[in-house]
Order: structure tokens, then C-alpha cells, then sequence
């Protein structure tokens, strides 16, 4: 149970409860990123007890979701590509995929590294700091 209590409170707290402005505002300034990030963790107070997962879930969502950091995964992973297929990151810094790969696979792709971190390091918390 705890699993699938960790897929839907990501899910409920990333886009159920976040608002358009928090979605477009996150990357640019703080506030609306720890706006979002608190609400994100909301759902999760049903998921665990532990007020250190909380706070891990929490921060860690505010600092992924501010600098965009799923795209520097995407990129540095598509590094270990043959020479062809790697690219500068002035080529690929909106999303981490080169500027050839059709924008909405580009997104998409990188929306779901986005939600594969976060639900890796929101079970690590749950797991390991306590249910």
C-alpha cells in the first residue's frame, strides 16, 4: 500500500493541487516554487508519519522544480551516447534533448524524468526516514 500511497500523493500534489500560476512561476522566482512544494507535500501527510521525509520531500521538490533539474539529467545521461548523439547544452538547455527531437517528445520526456526523480527520492524518504 505505501507504494501506491506514494504514486497517487505525487501525483494528486503535482497536478491536482498545483495551480497554473505555481506551474508557470516555479522556475522563475522562489516563491511560487515553496508555495508548490508545500502543497505538493500535503497528500504525503497520509503517506507518512515522519516529519523528516516530509521536510526531504518537501525541499528536495522545491530545488528540482526551481532549476529545472530534470533536464541537466536528461542531458548528462545522453552524454554516455555515441558522439553523434551528444550535444552542447546551448543545443539542448530547455529540456535536455537536442533542438531536433520535435518539442512535444521533448517535454514529455523530460516531464517524466522530472516525475521518475521525484518519485525515487520521495520513496527513499518514506522508506528510509520513516513511515
Amino acid at each position: 500500500m505505501t507504494g501506491l500511497g506514494i504514486v497517487l500523493a505525487h501525483l494528486a500534489g503535482d497536478y491536482l493541487i498545483q495551480s497554473d500560476w505555481m506551474a508557470n512561476e516555479k522556475t522563475k522566482r522562489w516563491w511560487p516554487a515553496w508555495a508548490h512544494a508545500v502543497t505538493y507535500g500535503l497528500p504525503y501527510v497520509l503517506v507518512t508519519q515522519s516529519p523528516l521525509a516530509l521536510v526531504v520531500i518537501v525541499v528536495t521538490h522545491a530545488v528540482i522544480d526551481r532549476y529545472r533539474l530534470a533536464r541537466h539529467v536528461v542531458w548528462a545521461k545522453n552524454l554516455m551516447a555515441p558522439k553523434t548523439y551528444r550535444h552542447s547544452w546551448s543545443e539542448c538547455s530547455g529540456t535536455g534533448y537536442h533542438q531536433d527531437r520535435p518539442p512535444w517528445l521533448a517535454v514529455w520526456l523530460m516531464i517524466i524524468a522530472d516525475n521518475t526523480i521525484h518519485l525515487a527520492i520521495n520513496t527513499a524518504a518514506v522508506v528510509w526516514l520513516g513511515r
